[in-house]
């Protein structure tokens, strides 16, 4: 017995029931990213950064953001994502789980109550467990559940604000919230809604402005964009009230104590967003690939979900994993996806389309899946 010992045990177990993970680089065609424009590679985007190099923009922050790190590209990029995404005001923060974990921490308040969405992301989770407020989880996608919810904690006394928090686009299914219905049950009770935006801000809504885009702007209305998915480029936006932004600078310790994002980075964001909004082309040429995808993957059992993400459920963890390395070994980089990350007993190949690939990559991977299945 060493001091190691139980974590050798803990991987071991993990091996023993097909659900140890490593980490592995990046190789064959691209089905498993979330660079759904495939901006992250985008001249555009290595322009904007040489263009801020060359007038003195630093690469790093060198404190938080209230310290000395909030630099003039910070307020710029909040201040353009504000206007784009029709909010009060912009929080740029240095990761989407970041964000969600901040914002559940701080913003409900001792008496509140989070009504979340089974299925939300693990950093929603993250700030759960630490919020001052309880919490529900409430069976996805499912309205009624949710205004019944909040019905029975009124009814037992509760006296706070209640909270929503889901998905506008959830990662693993690709399918989407009932946001109209959820901001009808939000204004009826009073309540805040938070909605993330992850894997929809940069490909739906109006210049890509979400799912949520046409709920703005409202008082009661939270909405996340991340800017490593669709953007191409690393960070998040919290688009919030101002007075909730004030909440989060003085009171967040995820904005607080830590450094603040690169002003670099800022930069680039500024374009990335500007650019995605002027680009309807390239969001109709992905939304093309996604209906292709769906034509010849459908036949194959991937769940046509609507988006560009399409899950292919195979059910045990190892049958699912050998599906992945074989797809891999064909030379397509698609992800096995197992339990915790999706409920016992839903294992399966996501698979994510993006401006990366053509119809004849999409072709040439369903050929790949039906040999990989028989």
């Amino acid at each position: 017995m060493t001091l190691l010992s139980r974590y050798h045990d803990h991987l071991a177990a993990l091996s023993a029931n097909a659900r140890r993970r490593s980490l592995i680089p990046r190789r064959g065609i691209d089905f498993a990213s979330n660079d759904y424009l495939a901006m992250a590679k985008d001249a555009r985007l290595a322009d904007a950064a040489r263009a801020a190099l060359d007038r003195g923009v630093a690469t790093g922050s060198g404190g938080s953001r209230l310290l000395r790190g909030n630099d003039p590209e910070h307020e710029a990029l909040e201040t353009e994502a504000a206007r784009l995404f029709q909010s009060e005001a912009a929080l740029f923060v240095s990761s989407g789980f970041a964000a969600n974990a901040a914002a559940l921490t701080t913003l409900p308040q001792n008496g509140d109550h989070v009504f979340a969405d089974s299925l939300i992301h693990a950093s929603m989770h993250e700030g759960l467990g630490l919020a001052r407020c309880g919490h529900s989880l409430i069976a996805h996608n499912d309205a009624d559940a949710f205004a019944d919810a909040i019905t029975r904690w009124r009814a037992g006394g509760g006296t706070g604000t209640p909270w929503i928090a889901v998905e506008s686009l959830y990662s693993m299914d690709g399918d989407r919230a009932p946001l109209e219905s959820l901001a009808a049950i939000a204004k009826a009770n009073d309540a805040m809604l938070l909605v993330d935006e992850a894997h929809a801000a940069g490909v739906f809504g109006d210049g890509g402005r979400g799912l949520a885009a046409d709920l703005a702007p409202a008082d009661n209305l939270i909405r996340l964009v991340t800017l490593g998915k669709a953007y191409g480029a690393e960070g998040a936006l919290l688009l919030l009230p101002a007075v909730l932004k004030d909440m989060m600078v003085n009171r967040a310790r995820g904005v607080i104590f830590t450094t603040a994002p690169s002003p670099l980075m800022a930069a680039v964001a500024r374009t990335a967003i500007a650019t995605v909004a002027a680009d309807a082309k390239r969001r109709a040429r992905l939304f093309a690939l996604a209906r292709h995808a769906s034509a010849v993957l459908g036949p194959l059992g991937a769940t046509i979900s609507g988006s560009q993400i399409l899950p292919l459920i195979i059910g045990g963890d190892a049958e699912a994993m050998a599906a992945a390395a074989a797809v891999q070994a064909a030379g397509f980089d698609v992800r096995g996806i197992r339990p915790p990350t999706v409920p016992a007993g839903t294992a399966r190949l996501r698979i994510s389309i993006t401006c990366n690939v053509g119809e004849a990559e999409i072709d040439t991977l369903a050929d790949a899946i039906r040999k990989a299945l028989a």
